[in-house]
């Protein structure tokens, strides 16, 4: 049995800069323009060119980086009127003098995640409590 060489999966641009944590717009051209093989995802994450480099040490960064870097949520970002891509820069000032809506934002959002961890933590309890069910025959469900 013959068995046909495996053709590489290949993403559209905007997939892989999403992966790379890029602002597709700010990537060279031939990168936007071209169709990206997984192997080339990977090489580029393994050993990334300068440009590459320099988009994530300066920016402008995606909306999901600019709320990581701000330690808010995406949309505590929209809240506080943010809807363009950030420079590192950019960010450093707004944490160097955080304005009223960053500081709010920031509570917020890691109010949501303590409640997350805290139901989380709940579900893990609740899977290894054992249950105490009763034994024997169980009603029908059609009353005989």
């Amino acid at each position: 049995m013959v068995t046909k060489p495996k053709k590489s999966q290949v993403m559209k641009p905007a997939t892989a800069a999403e992966k790379l944590d890029v602002y597709l717009p700010a990537t060279p051209r031939e990168f936007q323009d071209g169709m990206i093989s997984r192997e080339e995802l990977d090489e580029l994450q393994r050993n990334p060119p300068q440009w590459l480099s320099d988009l994530r040490r300066d920016g402008p960064h995606p909306r999901n980086v600019v709320a990581a870097r701000l330690r808010v949520s995406n949309s505590g970002l929209a809240r506080g009127g943010i809807t363009e891509p950030l420079t590192t820069a950019q960010i450093a000032d707004l944490t160097a003098d955080p304005p009223e809506w960053l500081l709010r934002e920031r509570e917020t959002h890691a109010e949501t995640r303590r409640e997350e961890q805290r139901l989380r933590e709940r579900r893990e309890n609740d899977d290894r409590a054992p249950t105490s069910r009763p034994r024997g025959r169980q009603p029908s469900v059609r009353g005989e």
